[in-house]
């Protein structure tokens, strides 16, 4: 398990764990995540073929929002490529999935697909890493990482 505990409110600011020598366009992600607190968000998310910190697609939960969104974040600003309102239990376990397959991704939340975008802004093979947002505190637990031919 890992957790973000950082209580630091800035606002635009997203926490990232990125998991080491893996790089990879095409991957199917599932992870186990427990939003626990913070005052300004409570978010957990997957962030895919990640350039840099400040380029990369992340899909993610908000317990405090109740919604699933997934953007795309070019040079430190986000853009919202998808989403869905749905309940975000806070201190509750939810699976968070993300598909990257070519130009499609794909979201889906607690085991049910919520919706798909495409988009073409990066194409090659990049990181993978968890994401939080300001002063979330999040636990993960059940890292899947299956790369896609």
């Amino acid at each position: 398990m890992i957790e973000q505990t950082s209580t630091d409110r800035t606002d635009y600011r997203f926490p990232l764990a990125i998991r080491e020598s893996l790089s990879a366009a095409n991957v199917d992600i599932e992870v186990s995540f427990k939003a626990v607190g913070g005052k300004t968000d409570q978010a957990g998310g997957i962030a895919v073929r990640l350039v840099d910190a400040d380029n990369y697609y992340v899909a993610r939960a908000n317990a405090l929002e109740d919604n699933v969104r997934f953007y795309r974040v070019v040079a430190g600003r986000r853009e919202q490529l998808a989403g869905a309102n749905l309940r975000v239990s806070p201190n509750e376990w939810h699976t968070l999935g993300l598909r990257a397959e070519g130009q499609r991704f794909t979201v889906s939340f607690d085991g049910k697909k919520l919706f798909s975008a495409t988009d073409k802004t990066f194409a090659e093979a990049g990181g993978v890493a968890l994401w939080t947002k300001s002063d979330s505190v999040t636990r993960f637990d059940q890292f899947k990482i299956t790369i896609l031919p």
